[in-house]
């Protein structure tokens, strides 16, 4: 099972942790379960490909929607009425969660999965709310010039 781990995800310390995981599901299932070997190999094949789909999806939204630093120091930086501007929408504009999300994501620096963790809500909710207050103060700002 940890080979195949290994062989799926190329990492020795994440293998052992999935097996490990699936074998802790099996503790935690009710007694007199009995599995087979065959049993055992998907549930370790299924959590790895979920692990490196997690990934990868997690990595899709960091492409599409967050720059790197360079791109942040080559734009040119909003003017102070701009920045009073998007205040003003994010406080009339966006709901409280989002603005929590908000809060938490460029005031405090967390990632989405501290997000999750602090607000109780998965990380797809926390990426939607982000990404719906954004698109919100893009459309209002792009109207007004």
């Amino acid at each position: 099972m940890y080979r195949l781990a290994v062989a799926l995800l190329h990492d020795d310390d994440l293998a052992r942790d999935i097996v490990h995981d699936v074998f802790v599901s099996l503790l935690d299932s009710p007694h007199g379960m009995h599995v087979s070997g065959g049993y055992l190999l998907k549930a370790v094949r299924n959590r790895s490909l979920n692990h490196i789909r997690d990934c990868e999806r997690h990595q899709r939204i960091a492409n599409r929607y967050f720059l790197d630093n360079e791109e942040y120091d080559a734009e040119m930086w909003p003017d102070d009425e701009t920045v009073a501007r998007i205040y003003r929408l994010i406080r009339e504009e966006i709901t409280p969660q989002a603005k929590r999300v908000m809060e938490l994501r460029f005031a405090d620096g967390l990632p989405f999965a501290g997000i999750s963790a602090a607000m109780g809500i998965s990380e797809t909710a926390v990426y939607r709310h982000l990404s719906q207050a954004l698109k919100i103060i893009r459309k209002k700002l792009n109207e007004n010039g």
